[in-house]
C-alpha cells in the first residue's frame, strides 16, 4: 500500500504542533481584541487578476493558480490585503472610520522552502483603514510588538526597525536620483544587507549617479534620524515628515515600546505600494528573516477598488514566529489533559457513572471515561486509574454501587474526598 506524505512545504498539525499553533493564535486574537480590532475573513480562492493588479504579472510564478471548471483564472490567496481592499472597497462609505479589522488566514505561495518560510502559512493581518494620523501608525506597530511581548519576548529578543518611504524619497531626489529611477534605488537600499556593496554601487551608477554620489546614497542607510534631518535641511515636506517620525517615536515610547524600536533607513519594504512609515521586526540575534512587516499604503484602495482612502497594516506569519519561540524555549509544551476521568468501581455503578459524566460535562469540565471498562463490565479500578493518569486527567471521580457513593481523587497528590451524590452535585452543579 502506498504511504502518502504531506506535500512539500505543507504541514500536518499533530496535537503537539496544534498546541503551539493555538498558543500563537490565542495571543493574536487577544491582542487584537485589546486593541479594538474586529475579525473578518474571506475566501481562500480568489481571482488571479486581483493579485496581478496589485503586484504585477511576475507574481504569477509564486502562486498556486489554475483555470477552474467555470474557465476562470483563479489562485489560492498568497496574501490578505487585496481581499481586504476588495471587501472594504464595496462597503467603505457605509462604515464608521477608522475601520480596524484583523484576520488570521492561511496563505499559499509556491516558493523555495527555507527556515522560516514554507509554501503555506497562517498570518495575522491587522489593518486600520480611513485614518491619516501618525498615531494610528504608532498604535499599529504597538499591537505587533504587544503580540511578541505577550508571548514572552522582550527588547533583548526583538527589535522593530522603522523608516519612512517619503523621507527616503526626499533624500534620493536630493542626490539626483530621478523619479523614474527611484524604484531601482529603493531596491538597492532594500538589499543593502544582502548584496555586496559593489553590486549596489554598480546598479546606482547604471541609473546615472557617479560613484561618489552612489556611495552617498548607500551611506543614507547608516544615518540616524537627526543626521538625515541635518543633511536634508529644512523644507515644508521634509519638516512635516520629520515631525511625524518624532511623534511616532515618542508615542511608541509612551505606549511602553521605546526599547523595542530603532530608526533604520535600510527598511524600505520591497512592495511598491507603501507610501509612508514602514517597519520590520527582527530577532536581535539576526538568525531569522523578518518576523513581521508592514506600513502605510494610502494609494492601494484607489488602484484596486477605485476609492480614495488612507490605510495601513501589517502581516505577521506563524512559521518564523514559531521558529523564534522554539529558539527562545517559549513554545508551548504539549501535554494530554482532562479535568476529570470518571471510573465505575463495580458493574452496578455503570449507569450512575455515565450520569456523572453527563453532569461534569454539563458543568463545563473536560471529562473522559474508559469506554471498554463501562461497556464490558471490566471494573478493574487499578487499570482505570492507570488510564486516567496516562490520559492526563487531573482528578478521578470513582463511582461505587448503585447508590453511587463517590470518591474524588487528586491524581497528582493522591488525596481523596468521599461524598454522597447530593454533596457531589452541590460541589459540581450542572450548567443551567
Amino acid at each position: 500500500m502506498t504511504r502518502h506524505a504531506a506535500l512539500p512545504g505543507f504541514r500536518d498539525f499533530y496535537p503537539e504542533e496544534m498546541a503551539r499553533r493555538n498558543q500563537i493564535f490565542s495571543v493574536w486574537r487577544e491582542v487584537a481584541r485589546r486593541y479594538g480590532f474586529e475579525e473578518y475573513d474571506g475566501p481562500p480562492l480568489e481571482s488571479l487578476e486581483l493579485f496581478v493588479e496589485k503586484s504585477g504579472p511576475e507574481i504569477v510564478a509564486q502562486l498556486f493558480n489554475f483555470t477552474d471548471k467555470g474557465n476562470r483564472e483563479v489562485t489560492l490567496r498568497p496574501e490578505m490585503t487585496p481581499t481586504l481592499v476588495r471587501m472594504l472597497g464595496a462597503k467603505i462609505k457605509e462604515l464608521p472610520k477608522p475601520v480596524r479589522w484583523f484576520s488570521t488566514p492561511q496563505l499559499f505561495r509556491y516558493e523555495k522552502q527555507q527556515r522560516g518560510r514554507l509554501r503555506e502559512h497562517f498570518q495575522l493581518n491587522m489593518d486600520i483603514v480611513g485614518e491619516t494620523s501618525v498615531l494610528a501608525d504608532a498604535d499599529l506597530l504597538s499591537a505587533a510588538l504587544d503580540v511578541l511581548r505577550s508571548l514572552g519576548l522582550g527588547p533583548d529578543d526583538i527589535v522593530a526597525r522603522y523608516s519612512d518611504r517619503r523621507l527616503l524619497h526626499q533624500a534620493l531626489l536630493a542626490l539626483g536620483v530621478t523619479e523614474e529611477n527611484l524604484p531601482v534605488a529603493y531596491n538597492v537600499i532594500d538589499k543593502v544587507e544582502r548584496d555586496p556593496r559593489e553590486v549596489g554601487i554598480k546598479r546606482l551608477t547604471e541609473i546615472g549617479l557617479d560613484a561618489k554620489t552612489a556611495e552617498e546614497a548607500l551611506e543614507l542607510t547608516s544615518l540616524s534620524l537627526d543626521q538625515i534631518a541635518s543633511r536634508l535641511g529644512t523644507g515644508e515636506i521634509t519638516d512635516r515628515i520629520l515631525a511625524e517620525l518624532r511623534l511616532y517615536q515618542s508615542t511608541l515610547t509612551g505606549l511602553g515600546f521605546g526599547e523595542y524600536i530603532r530608526f533604520d533607513m535600510k527598511i524600505v519594504r520591497g512592495l511598491a505600494y507603501y507610501t509612508g512609515i514602514v517597519f520590520e521586526i527582527f530577532d536581535r540575534r539576526g538568525q531569522l528573516r523578518a518576523i513581521c512587516g508592514g506600513g502605510r499604503y494610502d494609494r492601494l484602495f484607489h488602484s484596486l477598488a477605485g476609492v480614495d482612502v488612507p490605510a495601513l497594516g501589517f502581516g505577521f506569519g506563524d512559521v518564523v514566529l514559531g521558529e523564534l519561540l522554539k529558539d527562545r524555549r517559549l513554545a508551548k509544551n504539549y501535554t494530554r489533559s482532562a479535568d476529570v476521568c470518571v471510573i465505575a468501581a463495580d458493574e452496578s455503578a455503570r449507569i450512575a457513572a455515565i450520569d456523572v459524566v453527563r453532569q461534569m460535562r454539563s458543568g463545563g469540565h473536560s471529562t473522559i471515561f474508559n469506554y471498554r471498562a463501562l461497556e464490558e463490565g471490566k471494573v478493574d479500578v487499578g487499570k482505570q486509574l492507570k488510564y486516567a493518569v496516562t490520559s492526563g486527567a487531573a482528578r478521578a471521580v470513582i463511582v461505587s454501587g448503585s447508590d453511587a457513593t463517590i470518591r474524588v481523587k487528586d491524581l497528582a497528590t493522591g488525596q481523596q474526598d468521599e461524598m454522597t451524590v447530593q454533596q457531589f452535585q452541590q460541589r459540581y452543579p450542572p450548567a443551567r
